[in-house]
């Protein structure tokens, strides 16, 4: 189903809809597609396995696709937490291919994927970020994300080094 049809700076335009499991065939070629860049700040690899686990946890999800000219450039989502007492949060992540960055894709995907949330009535979303990912962070800002904490040396990078993340969230009213 079509939930949102974005243009984005340049006239590209992205139709934006929820993950189902036929995609996963179309999602795994985008993590493959992707580069070691936008690969360096997340968890990879997001390989066959963790697509799987993904597509498996589909019901506890609020996921959505970003396509353009018969591909996947943007995938985002949130896990909604299976315990009763954290029912209502849920932690995101989105990824977008390289050729869709700084073009407003990011924006357009989290402002739908935010108002779906809020349709199903969550409470809280939250995140962690490497703190030198800066457009990512500021993009969290931008929709209305918030810095709770830091973490310390919390995640290892090709360079050989710890890197501090953001713990961030944001409170849905």
């Amino acid at each position: 189903m079509l939930l949102y049809t974005a243009t984005l700076k340049g006239g590209r335009v992205v139709h934006i809809r929820e993950l189902r499991m036929e995609d996963k065939e179309n999602l795994l070629e985008m993590y493959e597609s992707v580069s070691d860049e936008v690969m360096r700040w997340g968890m990879p690899p997001y390989d066959r396995e963790v697509v799987e686990r993904w597509l498996s946890s589909l019901p506890n999800m609020i996921a959505l696709l970003a396509w353009y000219d018969g591909r996947i450039v943007g995938h985002a989502h949130i896990l909604r937490f299976s315990r009763s007492r954290r029912g209502s949060v849920g932690d995101l992540i989105i990824y977008l291919h390289q050729d869709f960055h700084n073009v407003g894709l990011g924006t357009a995907m989290l402002t739908e994927l935010l108002r779906v949330a809020k349709s199903q009535e969550m409470d809280r979303i939250s995140l962690e970020i490497v703190v030198d990912n800066e457009r990512a962070v500021h993009l969290y800002e931008k929709v209305g994300f918030r810095v709770e904490g830091v973490l310390k040396d919390a995640y290892f990078r090709e360079d050989g080094k710890y890197h501090d993340e953001l713990a961030m969230a944001l409170i849905i009213e």
